[in-house]
């Protein structure tokens, strides 16, 4: 499958990102924030960093980029997006997914190996795990408390969209310990660790987070 990456000014993980679609058996495409084109791709990746720097709030210039326009209308076709760290506060404020990514509680940046409970694995990010499987991925965030009102909070649990969950410490104060959420027709998945920094041996917390680069193959939405 061809997967692409985009590239914001400010991202720091798209390099990864194709990296871990290469290395998951898919073909990595560069996407550019300033075009209108998706070249064709078969899903679609909001890499971490610090798009447009973060500057009004983390995620709310990038949603405006040319390339959004072209995503947003794919995803509510059915095209599968992951928004990883920067790209999960993307899509938060594109209204792909609910709720909001705050400054960790502690007002701290973040930067460690994190266990996290894969809690989802309908989503056409996650099928190649096993419910309730328990990984170890890097996790580093400034702003990475997920909050939602109640209602919202009540629904993604109760609808089971809650994806992954930290497990021994919550890093950033997110509700109910979520680490990762989807839409309801699963082809939208936001994660705030970084599967992407642990698909190798040679590097990293091992490869804990293959799966959410070969799920693709076995589940598709669009």
């Amino acid at each position: 499958m061809k997967i692409g990456v985009i590239t914001f000014p400010g991202t720091l993980d798209d390099v990864d990102a194709q990296r871990a679609v290469r290395v998951g058996g898919n073909e990595a495409v560069a996407l550019w924030h300033g075009d209108h084109d998706l070249q064709g791709v078969d899903a679609v990746i909001l890499p971490g960093g610090f798009s447009y720097g973060d500057y009004l709030r983390c995620g709310a210039i990038s949603r405006f980029a040319p390339i959004m326009t072209e995503v947003i209308e794919g995803a509510q076709k059915g095209l599968p997006v992951l928004g990883i760290c920067n790209g999960f506060q993307m899509l938060v404020e594109s209204h792909l997914l609910p709720g909001g990514l705050l400054r960790n509680d502690h007002l701290k940046f973040i930067c460690r190996d994190q266990k996290l409970r894969i809690e989802n694995t309908s989503t056409a990010w996650t099928s190649a795990f096993t419910k309730d499987q328990e990984i170890v991925v890097p996790l580093k965030n400034g702003e990475g408390q997920y909050v939602a009102d109640a209602d919202t909070i009540k629904r993604l649990e109760d609808e089971g969209r809650v994806v992954a969950r930290y497990l021994d410490v919550n890093p950033n104060g997110s509700v109910n310990d979520i680490a990762g959420i989807t839409n309801e027709a699963g082809n939208v998945v936001g994660l705030m660790p970084h599967p992407e920094h642990a698909v190798e041996t040679l590097t990293g917390s091992g490869t804990d987070g293959l799966g959410f680069f070969t799920s693709l193959v076995e589940k598709t939405f669009a």
